[in-house]
């Protein structure tokens, strides 16, 4: 049986980005690499900008902070690299 890894991307996904394609890409190489499967769900960083939004991040068994600044919400970006150092929950940066 494959294990199952649920990534939340913190970012504000734009398809024209070829960056955030990668970074969906990424992930699915990693995972076949690791015989694990994959779900992945990109959380706009203004969702991240409020309390509620712990709930949402504990559901993840990683995080990963995309690339692509200036974010919609800095502040969002930054409770999400936060939560990730203070849960312990394992984090990249890119």
């Amino acid at each position: 049986m494959e294990q199952q890894i649920k990534v939340g991307i913190i970012g504000d996904y734009n398809p024209d980005l070829r960056f955030h394609a990668a970074t969906d890409e990424a992930l699915k190489h990693a995972a076949k690499a690791l015989s694990a499967a994959v779900e992945s769900q990109w959380l706009p960083t203004q969702s991240l900008a409020d309390e509620l939004a712990q709930t949402t991040m504990k559901q993840f068994d990683a995080l990963w902070c995309s690339p692509g600044s200036p974010y919609k919400s800095m502040n969002g970006a930054l409770q999400g690299v936060r939560f990730a150092r203070e849960m312990g929950v394992p984090f990249i940066g890119t």
